[in-house]
């Protein structure tokens, strides 16, 4: 089909006639690579047929492909959404979803929910950002591993989407400030990286590497009837999927700061790590934030591109492509971390005094209870029945724990997180070790978790 041709379906595609089923009226959505019809009780999307390197849709055989790996890959969250791949039949001028004879196009067909359901378009809760952090961690632990014999989540496989956006964006004639500030990005991202390599390989090899979502942000997940539902995973790029989980984490934690909620978003990264363990992820999150918001700056940059955008809608997109590059850089400043324990009996309110720190202040959050019961391989909310000196609690189990607790604040720190240890830490030579580790990390010169400042107006557009 010409691309004519396919202007004329989408604009065909908006009669109700069109449709097996009451669709009155139809309402269209457009993306940079997809339309989506809605109509009735469900939502249509057709893929553009477009080349644009990093993903092909320019065949009809292609498109087909890429509907039915769509389903597969959104089944794994939000299976009950995703209903079937549905043939276009008729003509450009009078098409029909799921009629006979000739196939002009495919769409995946899904079940509608409101607009209003998505993270983006609703006040944000603590009790949601801990149910979201514990459904991914929880994700990431069943999805499968990458075969190390492939290269998926190599060195190279992970600088080179990275290099692509870069470029993307500064060929589509961004204003000389971004310009300027591209080149700084340009030159960091290949000094990380150097530094980062050997961070890279390691994570491969321990498996960190997964068939992930690929496109974790709020504009991905909705609360359909009280329920997590996180959709639209990347199906036209394997390379953009089988990543580290630290990416797709970093992407959900960036879209939570870029919208201004800065302590969601330290909540959602603390429940993750909580539940995960896998506090390397603080290894490489930096690096992970410059991709993230440079995908988005991308994204923005290939739609002004293509033009049919009215003078306001225009503004307002370079005005965010210019948010996210500036949010891309803000993640490259040092900065200067800070320890701090919590210590006090059990009961005595040091958690809660805790939680609320974490609140306030960009801390990594150590517990020790959550991390005792790592060690012994229990999940977090396992009852031990154990006493004092019995179970999992006898002595050297207690010195195991802050062995361990030692050990991840110190590789925090070394990131540049803040970080927040909490524990009863009655033995006085245990706060003491603390305290040499706090003094140990005085003027190391690290990375931020944010470190420049970002004004409401790109939280707003």
């Amino acid at each position: 089909m010409e691309a004519n041709d396919f202007s004329r379906l989408i604009v065909a595609l908006m009669r109700p006639e069109a449709y097996p089923h009451p669709a009155d009226p139809v309402e269209h959505i457009e993306t940079h690579i997809s339309h989506v019809l809605l109509a009735g009780d469900f939502a249509y999307k057709l893929k553009k047929p477009l080349d644009l390197g990093f993903l092909d849709f320019s065949t009809l055989e292609r498109r087909r492909h890429f509907c039915e790996e769509e389903l597969r890959l959104n089944w794994r969250l939000a299976e009950d959404l995703y209903l079937d791949v549905v043939a276009v039949t008729g003509t450009p001028t009078t098409p029909r979803i799921g009629g006979a004879g000739p196939v002009l196009e495919y769409a995946v067909k899904m079940r509608r929910f409101p607009q209003a359901a998505l993270l983006d378009r609703q006040p944000l809760t603590d009790g949601l950002m801990i149910r979201l952090a514990e459904e991914v961690a929880d994700f990431h632990a069943r999805i499968p591993v990458a075969d190390h014999r492939l290269d998926f989540g190599s060195p190279e496989a992970v600088l080179a989407p990275m290099l692509e956006n870069l470029a993307q964006v500064r060929a589509r004639g961004v204003t000389p400030e971004n310009l300027t500030r591209l080149d700084r990005l340009e030159i960091w991202t290949h000094e990380r990286f150097r530094e980062l390599t050997p961070t890279l390989e390691e994570r491969r090899r321990q498996g960190h590497v997964r068939e992930c979502h690929g496109d974790m942000h709020r504009g991905n997940i909705a609360l359909v009837d009280g329920e997590i539902r996180i959709f639209d995973a990347i199906e036209f790029n394997p390379n953009l999927r089988w990543i580290d989980t630290a990416s797709e984490v970093a992407f959900l934690v960036m879209d939570l700061e870029q919208a201004g909620e800065l302590g969601l978003a330290r909540l959602f990264l603390n429940r993750y790590l909580e539940r995960s363990g896998d506090y390397g992820t603080l290894d490489v999150l930096d690096f992970y934030q410059v991709y993230r918001a440079m995908v988005r700056a991308k994204v923005l940059a290939i739609r002004l591109e293509q033009g049919d955008l009215d003078p306001a809608a225009a503004s307002a997109e370079r005005h965010l492509c210019t948010c996210y590059l500036t949010l891309a850089e803000s993640y490259t400043q040092p900065r200067h971390p800070h320890l701090l324990i919590v210590c006090g009996v059990s009961g005595s309110g040091k958690s809660r005094l805790s939680y609320r720190l974490r609140e306030a202040l960009p801390l990594i959050h150590l517990r020790s209870d959550v991390e005792r019961k790592r060690l012994f391989g229990l999940d977090e909310t396992a009852r031990t029945l154990s006493g004092v000196d019995s179970g999992i609690y006898f002595p050297s189990a207690t010195n195991w724990t802050y062995d361990r607790l030692h050990r991840l604040a110190d590789a925090i720190l070394a990131n540049g997180y803040g970080v927040l240890v909490d524990a009863t830490f009655i033995a006085r030579e245990r706060r003491e070790r603390f305290m040499r580790l706090a003094r140990a990390n005085t003027g190391r010169h690290s990375r931020s978790w944010r470190s420049m400042p970002r004004s409401r107006s790109c939280a707003s557009v």
